[in-house]
């Protein structure tokens, strides 16, 4: 799977963008926290017992790992993990979920991102992962698993909760400036980033240690998908990361994940999980 042709990944980044047009028809559905719970935790047992079935599918209902469209049964859940750790996200505007799960002690180490979009009915109709283990950017499941767990992302007062239009421009001014580095980027002090097994708060603990610095070249992050949740405070963004792999070619992203805690209109935490086509993206990394 990770050795992919050019021309195939053209083609699984378009299977992917034309599975997605529904979601556009279903933006403005809203779905109550309640339901969505529900699904997440679906989710979360389904690959716990490796039962793919307990995922609720709507009829129809699309399914890729790293933007491989495939049968649900015939990847990561097809078995059964040992999760060591979750943290769900529910945008009940967009009727839409995401799971970061983290297979510490299993055998086969994870971190696995996932987006889920629903019906209003409590189906899932359309289900994404960007799943790493050993040989992607950064990976480390069990570094990973020690701060995610020791983070907070409780709910956030309703009095303090910022408007998903913030959040979304906080999160997207962190991506917008890899191709902009004089773009002002909101982050908060302390505001630490977690790529893979590498996290930033070891430098400050008590500072903003998100700011990335200027890539080699600009970068145009593309096919981004959201999932935004007011009351965590928190953003999902599903985008195609350039120039990291260096198995493609520059402007061609792989399947990455960033997920966002947003306080005051500040970042606060950012985690990181990219693919890899390549061992380490061929980076040494």
């Amino acid at each position: 799977m990770k050795l992919l042709s050019i021309l195939a990944r053209a083609a699984i980044r378009l299977s992917i963008a034309l599975a997605g047009v529904g979601f556009a028809t279903n933006a403005q559905a809203q779905c109550s926290r309640v339901m969505l719970e529900k699904i997440t935790d679906a989710y979360v047992k389904a690959q716990t017992d490796g039962k793919a079935s307990l995922v609720p599918l709507a009829k129809g209902a699309s399914y890729a790992e790293n933007n491989w469209v495939m049968d649900i049964g015939k990847g990561v859940l097809a078995g059964p993990l040992k999760v060591d750790f979750t943290r769900s996200f529910h945008d009940t505007t967009q009727c839409a979920t995401f799971t970061e799960l983290v297979a510490a002690t299993d055998p086969h180490p994870y971190v696995i991102h996932t987006r889920i979009e629903a019906t209003k009915g409590g189906k899932v109709s359309k289900m994404e992962s960007v799943v790493t283990d050993a040989g992607d950017w950064m990976f480390g499941a069990s570094e990973h698993l020690a701060v995610t767990r020791s983070e907070t992302w409780d709910a956030i007062s309703t009095a303090n909760r910022d408007t998903r239009a913030v959040l979304k421009a906080a999160a997207d001014a962190y991506l917008d400036n890899w191709g902009d580095p004089a773009l002002l980027v909101p982050h908060g002090t302390p505001c630490s980033r977690l790529e893979g097994r590498i996290s930033t708060a070891t430098r400050n603990p008590a500072g903003n240690t998100c700011d990335m610095g200027a890539f080699p070249q600009k970068l145009k992050v593309g096919h981004r998908r959201y999932v935004i949740d007011e009351t965590l405070g928190a953003v999902s963004i599903f985008h195609d990361f350039p120039w990291l792999d260096a198995g493609l070619p520059p402007d061609q992203g792989t399947p990455a994940s960033q997920m966002f805690r947003v306080e005051g209109g500040k970042n606060r935490y950012i985690h990181e999980v990219t693919v890899c086509t390549t061992p380490k993206c061929g980076r040494g990394k």
